[in-house]
């Protein structure tokens, strides 16, 4: 039997795509399973729905389509060409939409679920992974999304949902999110070890006010918090060099190319001497903060109780 297309679909070709989908998409599975089956009775019973459900959303699909997909032969069916492209199609789809409701399960689980997680870059060489493993000694199955970014970034990739929660300074102000003071970093005077200072423990910034500046570059929270240091101690810093990471710097600083304030290292470095600043006061606040009103997966919940847990020891002595 020869098999005509329909007339008349009521899907136009030029058609709005989400439109087509959102009619299409909840009959693509009973399709799906009667090309299967062959068998309208038999998919029905497979698929736990009643066969007049079944028949009318088949022919439905076929009339939206405008195109005859199966081949009647009394209680069997067998696919048409057109049938057998749309299968091919649809199987691709379905097993694309299971395999990504298993992957948002899987996020989800307590106990293997995944925290997409970001941080400053002066976090990640000690604080971060000391955090992570002390987590998961008691959730070893938590698996992480780890994102390295300056404040700003970070900031942005957690307002579109990128982000679960960060790490950042200065800890944000805004209404659509919500932060938490964890910790204090102080900051120190960097200098090359030959330099006038280097052999002073404590110095006040405004000694360094006629000195070249290396910085991070503007938007980072760090540079910010550089200038406004700065602009208490009565000068604004003459910048040599601007960059992405704070060991970078250190290196310009050891190279006699400036100097710089700077959060500790994780190891010392060699070429520099490291002075405590009395006045003004130089540290940062470090937060974690995460969007409003968005319900926490378990297993997100769990690291953020965590990192709430750690308030006043988040960062290594």
């Amino acid at each position: 039997m020869e098999h005509e297309q329909r007339s008349q679909p009521r899907l136009s070709p030029s058609g709005d795509t989400e439109d087509i989908a959102a009619i299409l998409a909840p009959r693509l599975a009973y399709f799906a399973g009667v090309a299967r089956t062959e068998h309208v009775t038999r998919a029905a019973q497979e698929m736990q729905v009643p066969q007049s459900t079944l028949s009318r959303a088949l022919v439905r699909l076929e009339q939206d389509l405008g195109v005859d997909l199966f081949a009647r032969h009394g209680r069997t069916v067998s696919l048409t060409p057109a049938g057998r492209t749309f299968l091919t199609s649809v199987e691709r789809a379905l097993a694309e939409v299971e395999r990504a409701a298993e992957e948002v399960r899987a996020d989800v689980d307590p106990a293997s679920g995944k925290v997409a997680f970001g941080f400053l870059h002066t976090m990640g060489s000690e604080t971060v992974p000391e955090l992570i493993r002390a987590f998961r000694v008691d959730h070893p199955r938590v698996r992480f999304s780890l994102v390295q970014n300056y404040g700003e970034a970070m900031i942005e990739r957690l307002r579109s949902g990128e982000l679960d929660l960060c790490l950042t300074s200065p800890v944000p102000d805004a209404p659509d999110l919500v932060a938490r003071r964890l910790d204090e970093q102080r900051l120190r005077l960097v200098v090359p070890d030959d330099h006038r200072l280097a052999s002073r423990k404590r110095v006040r910034l405004a000694e360094a006010a006629d000195e070249t500046f290396v910085t991070l570059e503007p938007g980072y929270g760090l540079r910010r918090i550089t200038d406004d240091l700065c602009r208490q101690a009565g000068f604004r810093p003459r910048i040599a060099f601007e960059g992405e990471e704070a060991e970078t710097l250190r290196g310009l600083v050891a190279a006699g190319l400036g100097v710089a304030l700077l959060p500790p290292p994780a190891v010392p470095r060699p070429g520099v001497a490291e002075l405590t600043v009395t006045a003004p006061r130089a540290a940062r606040e470090i937060g974690v903060a995460w969007r409003a009103g968005i319900p926490d997966t378990p297993p997100v919940a769990a690291f953020k109780r965590f990192l709430l847990s750690r308030r006043g020891h988040l960062l290594p002595d």
